[in-house]
């Protein structure tokens, strides 16, 4: 039986295969008893015909959220260090934009942005307003995990720097951001992750990404479950690998206190 103590070795890769097999035909044994109770029966081929526009969908997504996952990452990181600045309406301007940002839905925001500071912007093209709303919204959270990360490091380690004649930048760069990378990279995942589900909601302002398509999909042909049971493996299909890297990531960079 796999040891849960620290320090001890990992299962062995049968262990592990057979027991995640287990789960798995628990879980399609719950799954298929659920559905063999339904009083009508699944038409997969319904659906199927509409497989192109539902892909069209999937690979918009993943565009999307590949542009915004780059942009609430660099906005991130400017408004964490902007928190940080002494220059006072800087530092003022990154807190008031996360504390926005988090308290309100991000339904709200994608509605305001677009017919409000879009339209006031002249900026009309959905795809790339809604980019720009994925990654400021998701670029909120992140600066909370850059800051925590930066602030993780402890200020005897700034002194020190200080003390040899490192500059600012100097300090960030070979002191604090090696650090600090330990202790984001995580967290950072998991918030990737919940960007890519996020973009769902784009289809309210007519992006035609994924969840639009499959809800196109379902006006013509009628069929919730097999139009709705793809869209969910199609995001599990997004979203996992992110999660077991961040598992992964949470390894080999953990270190015992």
């Amino acid at each position: 039986m796999a040891s849960n103590e620290p320090g001890a070795p990992p299962p062995r890769g049968a262990v592990v295969a057979l027991n995640l097999a287990l789960v798995l035909a628990g879980l399609a044994l719950v799954l298929w008893f659920c559905f063999a109770q339904l009083k009508f029966h699944l038409q997969w081929s319904v659906v199927y015909e509409y497989r192109w526009k539902l892909l069209h969908g999937w690979l918009t997504t993943i565009a999307l959220s590949a542009v915004a996952l780059a942009g609430s990452a660099l906005l991130g990181l400017f408004f964490a260090l902007a928190q940080r600045s002494s220059f006072l309406p800087l530092r003022y301007l990154g807190k008031i934009y996360v504390e926005i940002i988090r308290g309100t839905p991000l339904l709200v925001q994608i509605l305001v942005f677009f017919y409000v500071v879009a339209d006031a912007a002249g900026l009309q093209n959905r795809y790339v307003a809604g980019v720009l709303i994925l990654s400021f919204f998701s670029g909120a959270y992140i600066t909370e995990i850059f800051r925590a990360g930066i602030e993780s490091v402890g200020k005897s380690q700034l002194e020190s720097a200080r003390a040899i004649g490192l500059t600012r930048a100097q300090t960030y760069r070979f002191v604090v951001f090696p650090q600090a990378i330990r202790q984001i990279l995580p967290p950072l995942a998991g918030q990737f992750a919940s960007l890519i589900k996020d973009s769902s909601l784009l289809y309210v302002i007519g992006v035609s990404e994924f969840t639009a398509e499959a809800r196109s999909v379902n006006a013509l042909t009628y069929r919730n479950f097999e139009t709705y049971i793809p869209l969910a493996a199609g995001y599990l299909i997004l979203t996992l690998p992110i999660s077991l890297w961040t598992r992964r990531l949470e390894r080999r960079l953990g270190f015992d206190t």
